[in-house]
């Protein structure tokens, strides 16, 4: 029997909706292996911004993609014209994962989840903000409503983690990252908008403005 016979019509057609989504150029996204314990069925994304992207005269406004900038402008200095640039800053990495039980789940209200994870480095001013948390979620949250993701049951911790760094390596400066855990239920099998606020929501940690109204994102690598 063919495998995709024994694969639900609606995960099937979550699949395709996600193959629909139009995410920014800036980020790099590829299909991951994904989870096996969690659902019947699951499907993962791996998402990733680097400082270069952030070269074609977008300004980045915070975090370590507005520090990559500052150093493109500063003579002499990495991401200078004439410096070494063949190594990229990561600025932002996360996960996408839809989960599907044809069975139907109390804890998710639903047979569909989407459960997410997001982290970036942040300047220290930042960093240190008690109320990053809060914004953190209203990013998403925000992100959401901006791409009519209906979705119910949501939930998620915002973290922030300080490295300091002892020894041989004391003269490494302080970081402090944030991280996202989330997940929600959409609406329906359509998933198409909830992965595109997502990446939106992935530039927005990396520090990139948001794009103009009326400026159509290109689409980026998708599910074969």
């Amino acid at each position: 029997m063919n495998a995709l016979a024994q694969v639900p019509a609606d995960f099937l057609h979550a699949l395709g909706t996600l193959r629909k989504a139009q995410c920014r150029s800036e980020l790099q996204l590829a299909e991951i292996p994904a989870p096996s314990r969690l659902a019947p069925y699951a499907v993962a994304l791996g998402a990733e911004v680097f400082s270069r992207s952030t070269r074609p005269g977008r300004t980045p406004v915070h975090g370590p993609a507005a520090m990559a900038f500052t150093k493109e402008n500063t003579p002499g200095t990495i991401g200078s014209p004439g410096a070494d640039d063949d190594e990229d800053d990561e600025l932002a990495t996360g996960r996408f994962i839809l989960l599907h039980d044809p069975d139907g789940s109390a804890v998710w209200d639903g047979e569909f989840r989407i459960v997410t994870y997001i982290r970036a480095q942040l300047e220290a001013e930042m960093g240190n903000d008690a109320m990053l948390g809060s914004v953190a979620w209203t990013w998403l949250v925000d992100a959401l409503e901006s791409h009519s993701a209906h979705y119910r049951a949501a939930g998620g911790t915002a973290t922030r983690i300080l490295s300091e760094s002892f020894g041989t390596l004391a003269e490494r400066p302080e970081t402090i990252d944030i991280e996202l855990r989330a997940s929600w239920t959409p609406a329906s099998s359509d998933a198409q908008a909830h992965l595109e606020a997502w990446c939106d929501m992935v530039c927005t940690f990396a520090g990139l403005p948001p794009l103009p109204p009326g400026v159509t994102p290109l689409p980026n690598r998708r599910l074969t």
